[in-house]
């Protein structure tokens, strides 16, 4: 089909030209009145409110036995047997190895015989002290009667009634009498310091006695401490030595058992500058804490804080903090990787706001937009202290009544007319306190 061409006469030519150029103008004029039609931006708002949450903390913590006993044999010898079952559970006292007790036996009744022998080595010396003792009376009657006829003789022979040599007798034999008392008085010395000497003798024999018994008694290897057994590092018929390095087993008590949790010594000073300013307020609950597995299943039973470590690590720069927990079951041992949820403390007047509401800037501060009194939008700086579920905890930059802006800040401005409805994704009390994000 061949295609006509159309002609148009000067006078419909000129029509077209004002039909483009009146579209063309009208087009102009819209798009330079369109900047001012924009609508006014919506955004909802959250209205801010104090509520008082029971702040908590999670922390890595690792789980230590309460009682850990090596043990090692206090006496030499050869292992007879082995009394126990290796990881078992065993109780104070009970004998889990046997050494062989014979030449502990006989140094046992050696020390019985030694024993005897002292004593009946006092026994002699008693006797003999109280033999010196009647003789020392004996002598001191002599003395005496020698000492009377010694006087009389001398009497005798002023009046020379007696000769010279009868009065010299009876002078030598006073001084022989009062030599022989004062033998009898040494002789009585000695036998005490006999005496002495065999009641030591007695209890030295008393004492090897004792250790004899000791030892005897050593050779039954017993359990200091209630708890689980692990693999033990000899046999029967091993050869051990008192007090060796290596320990022949060790035994565990697991029920209770701690749970070791480092904590940064800046959030130490933190927690305790916010007790002592007022911010928080020793809870109820205050030294209970919980424990999760791994997993984050929770452990039933909750601990106790026991103490503070009184140093600081300098390689970690922090301190630890040790918790008792309850262990009926042994589901927990030594060596795990725990967390933990320690309280902290009640905040009567903490500040709860959706993190959606909170931005950074390229400096990674964090600020909200409210909406202020003229219905716009105003800046506003914030100090978080950390994030407890889908909130943020505010510390400072907020007051109770501000309306901050969770919806809506795409492309918003401050100082931004806007059209604000209230939030309706919940307020910012807390029924259960929740533990802090890492």
């Amino acid at each position: 089909m061949r295609r006509v061409p159309i002609r148009l006469n000067p006078g419909q030519w000129g029509l077209l030209f004002v039909v483009l150029c009146s579209g063309l103008f009208l087009t102009a004029c819209d798009r330079q009145q369109a900047p001012h039609q924009r609508p006014t931006p919506q955004v909802t708002f959250f209205t801010v409110q104090t509520s008082k949450i029971q702040l908590s903390t999670q922390l890595p913590g690792r789980t230590s036995a309460f009682r850990t006993a090596e043990i090692r044999p206090q006496v030499s010898g050869l292992i007879l047997k082995r009394l126990f079952t290796e990881g078992s559970e065993v109780r104070a006292g009970e004998v889990l190895y046997q050494i062989d007790p014979a030449a502990f036996q006989a140094t046992l009744n050696s020390a019985i015989a030694n024993l005897d022998v002292a004593r009946k080595n006092v026994d002699r010396a008693k006797s003999a002290l109280n033999a010196g003792n009647a003789g020392l009376t004996r002598q001191q009657a002599t003395l005496d009667l020698a000492r009377i006829n010694q006087q009389r003789m001398e009497e005798l022979y002023k009046d020379k009634a007696v000769s010279a040599a009868d009065n010299d007798q009876a002078v030598t034999n006073a001084q022989v009498a009062e030599a022989a008392l004062l033998a009898a008085k040494a002789q009585i010395d000695s036998d005490k310091t006999a005496i002495a000497t065999a009641n030591a003798m007695v209890k030295q024999a008393e004492a090897a006695l004792q250790t004899a018994k000791i030892n005897l008694a050593y050779t039954k290897v017993t359990a200091p401490v209630s708890g689980r057994i692990g693999r033990s590092s000899v046999t029967a018929g091993a050869i051990v030595t008192a007090y060796q390095p290596i320990p022949l087993a060790t035994i565990q008590q697991l029920d209770p058992i701690y749970v070791d949790i480092p904590q940064s010594t800046a959030d130490l000073l933190r927690l305790k500058g916010r007790l002592k300013d007022g911010r928080l307020q020793p809870g109820k609950e205050q030294n209970k804490v919980q424990l999760l597995l791994e997993g984050g299943t929770p452990y039933p039973q909750a601990g106790t804080l026991q103490f503070s470590d009184v140093s600081v690590d300098p390689t970690t720069g922090s301190v630890i903090l040790r918790a008792l927990f309850p262990n009926p079951d042994g589901l927990l041992l030594p060596g795990m990787f725990v967390q933990t949820i320690i309280n902290e403390g009640v905040n009567d007047q903490a500040i709860l706001v959706p993190q959606q509401g909170v931005a950074r800037d390229p400096k990674g501060n964090p600020y909200a937009l409210l909406v202020d009194g003229e219905s716009k939008a105003a800046f506003r700086p914030l100090t978080l202290d950390r994030a407890i579920g889908n909130k943020w905890l505010v510390s400072a930059g907020l007051a109770p009544g501000d309306k901050v802006i969770v919806e809506g800040l795409l492309m918003l401005r401050p100082g931004t007319p806007v059209k604000a409805t209230p939030f309706q994704g919940g307020g910012a009390t807390q029924a259960q306190p929740l533990p802090a994000a890492k």
